[in-house]
């Protein structure tokens, strides 16, 4: 095993490559949101039962994120990554093939996020690995955008296909990605060194947990990301079903206005990769906190907008959600960028097992407390749609308020100096 990254040529070239396994692997993300009206009627669930499966995903997600951070400190990025996607892949064709209920849904979703963890943070931690700080948050934000990517992918075809083969069938295909995908990331990986940075005498994940803990700036950065986290996730797992809503007109919910709003979806994902590269490219240039204020307060703009447009035309509420995308995802980047300069490199792996169980225990809650708001605004005493999608979308940026403030006081912090080359 190496203990220093190799600066071999070939770096964007081995970048595209793992972005591409990084869009297989994404594919399944959105599988089940692309298609949730349909599901909610056919399972007879409600809108907080709907809301839970999608927090199963996330609760599964946040574990294996912990997990993997301290996987890869002990075992490298690389290893780990390889052989905990070839467990995701083998997670996907289950939820694919044998999810059938309510139940079965909240088990097998909640097992296929157990296992898509190591397509994440483990692929971060390679790329600082092999990126200088002038470069890295533009690396990272290519390689967000290639989920973008894979969610958009993932939710043309379920719009594509949802009326000729069924929900099964765009379960099926979708977890075809990340099958190709872990082919492709042995092949892409095959030469990279897997490094392993020396640990200090005392062993466990313990210590490191504690340096981190006691890292205030690195502690402002998570804290600025969980926020982010409450309202990014929540609006990924309900952007597809708002827009069915609305392309309904107040009528049944079709499979074709499912399909369509599957890929109206789509349209705002691919949107959103200009997001993720433009956010990460900027915060080299102009520092990661200002880029972080710009685009965190751009979002909640949006969330305290977006549910009460129910009604408006389709056409201007797709121009919003891509503004919404693009800004909500804009600073995901930076926020992995910026622990990686506020942290030593063997204590990375703990970082983001941190980062990812607040971020995403933040991104579980969220769903669920959404359908919870549109079941409570449909049987209040203003009980109707507009009021409950109103509601619904408020929550999401009401979680999502302290963001800009805690990453204001991360900018004041003197250690704020070491991010982006000194722009902070």
């Amino acid at each position: 095993m190496s203990t220093a990254p190799s600066k071999a040529p070939g770096e964007v070239a081995w970048l595209y490559e793992l972005c591409a396994a990084r869009v297989g692997f994404a594919m399944m993300f959105t599988a089940y949101s692309g298609v949730l009206p349909l599901l909610k009627a056919d399972w007879n669930m409600s809108a907080g039962e709907a809301g839970l499966v999608q927090s199963a995903w996330h609760a599964g997600y946040l574990v294996s994120l912990f997990v993997v951070g301290f996987l890869s400190e002990r075992f490298g990025a690389k290893l780990t990554f390889v052989v905990g996607n070839l467990f995701a892949a083998a997670s996907a064709l289950l939820f694919a093939f044998f999810t059938r209920d309510f139940f079965s849904a909240l088990l097998l979703h909640g097992l296929l996020g157990l296992f898509s963890g190591s397509s994440y943070t483990p692929g971060l931690t390679l790329i600082s690995e092999r990126f200088g700080p002038h470069s890295r948050g533009r690396a990272m934000g290519f390689y967000l955008a290639a989920a973008s990517l894979g969610y958009a992918i993932s939710l043309a075809l379920s719009g594509a296909l949802v009326s000729s083969i069924g929900w099964r069938g765009v379960f099926i295909v979708a977890a075809s990605g990340p099958l190709v995908a872990t082919g492709l990331a042995f092949y892409t990986l095959r030469a990279t060194p897997n490094v392993v940075h020396p640990q200090p005498e005392a062993r466990g994940g313990g210590p490191s947990l504690m340096e981190v803990l006691r890292n205030r700036p690195a502690m402002l950065a998570i804290w600025a990301y969980v926020f982010h986290s409450w309202e990014l996730l929540g609006m990924w797992a309900w952007l597809p079903a708002y827009l069915a809503i609305s392309a309904a007109a107040g009528g049944d919910i079709t499979a074709q206005a499912v399909g369509l709003a599957a890929l109206l979806s789509a349209v705002t994902y691919v949107s959103s990769m200009v997001g993720s590269v433009t956010g990460g490219t900027l915060s080299d240039r102009w520092g990661r906190t200002a880029v972080i204020l710009l685009m965190s307060s751009a979002s909640l703009a949006c969330s305290f907008a977006f549910g009460w447009m129910l009604g408006w035309p389709l056409w201007v509420l797709l121009i919003v959600a891509v503004i919404y995308n693009v800004t909500a995802i804009g600073d995901s980047a930076v926020y992995s960028t910026a622990v990686t300069e506020l942290v030593p490199p063997r204590y990375l792996g703990a970082a983001y097992s941190i980062r990812s169980v607040l971020g995403f225990g933040a991104g579980a809650v969220s769903p669920w407390v959404f359908g919870l708001m549109l079941d409570w605004g449909r049987g209040g005493p203003l009980a109707s749609e507009a009021w409950a999608w109103g509601l619904a979308w408020t929550s999401l940026g009401a979680g999502a308020l302290l963001g800009p403030w805690v990453t204001w006081r991360l900018r004041r912090a003197p250690e704020a100096g070491h991010m982006a080359g000194g722009k902070r």
